[in-house]
């Protein structure tokens, strides 16, 4: 005989903090756009914009772009990096999702969005500026995946201090070489030449809000909606 209140008793170990998130959603993101929800079931995702992102929770691609449900397709993963063009058997999340949005979805752009303060570049450069610094475990899955910016800091050259404003130059120079991991995937390549699939790089300062778009033929990074971000953050306080 089952217990009525054993699927009570699971739901509460569920976090406390995702009911209540999605308590609020049903009664205003789900109320207000029911329909659209109900259309993306139907007729699939079509997404114009891929985005990749990193997985740090303070830097959320819908929450700085207000997107709505079926606008972005999101991938993020440790340090919003692009591993070069690689078929084998190895595990490959990046590059299938990659691989879906592009020749699945056929979207028209793909943003890699860097972030300052990013755990994931810092802990590459404490490595190379302290050779005995540990892994967080044995398989040092981090460690591995953070060696694809490599070629980022061979650019720029070792560590330098104060460090923090070196992983903020590396964090940018990290999302050209992405840029550049990017295009060795063939149908990437071709599909920009074509002018069918555009690429682009982004930057995010998590304390200000400023988002930098990267300008490729300067090899630089301007603001966007600066004026109006000045104006936001020039607001007084209480």
């Amino acid at each position: 005989m089952s217990n009525d209140n054993e699927p009570r008793a699971h739901a509460s170990a569920f976090p406390e903090r995702l009911i209540e998130g999605y308590q609020a959603f049903l009664g205003t993101r789900l109320a207000n756009e029911q329909k659209r929800y109900e259309e993306l079931a139907t007729v699939g995702q079509s997404p114009r914009i891929l985005l990749i992102g990193c997985c740090d929770s303070r830097v959320s691609p819908e929450v700085i772009f207000d997107a709505g449900p079926g606008e972005i397709f999101v991938l993020r993963n440790v340090a919003n990096l692009v591993p070069p063009y690689r078929p084998n058997d190895d595990y490959h999340g990046t590059s299938s999702a990659l691989e879906f949005a592009v020749m699945g979805l056929r979207v028209e752009h793909v943003v890699v969005l860097g972030h300052a303060q990013c755990g994931g570049v810092k802990a590459y450069a404490e490595g190379e500026a302290d050779p005995y610094k540990r892994p967080l475990s044995p398989g040092d899955f981090i460690g591995g995946w953070m060696r694809l910016i490599a070629p980022a800091a061979e650019r720029i050259g070792p560590p330098t201090q104060p460090l923090p404003d070196y992983v903020e130059k590396l964090a940018k120079e990290s999302i050209k070489q992405s840029l550049v991991n990017l295009r060795t995937f063939p149908w990437v390549k071709n599909l920009e030449d074509r002018g069918i699939l555009h690429l682009h790089g982004a930057y995010f300062g998590v304390a200000t809000g400023k988002l930098l778009a990267l300008d490729e033929g300067h090899g630089t990074f301007v603001p966007i909606a600066e004026e109006q971000h000045a104006a936001v953050t020039a607001q007084p306080r209480f």
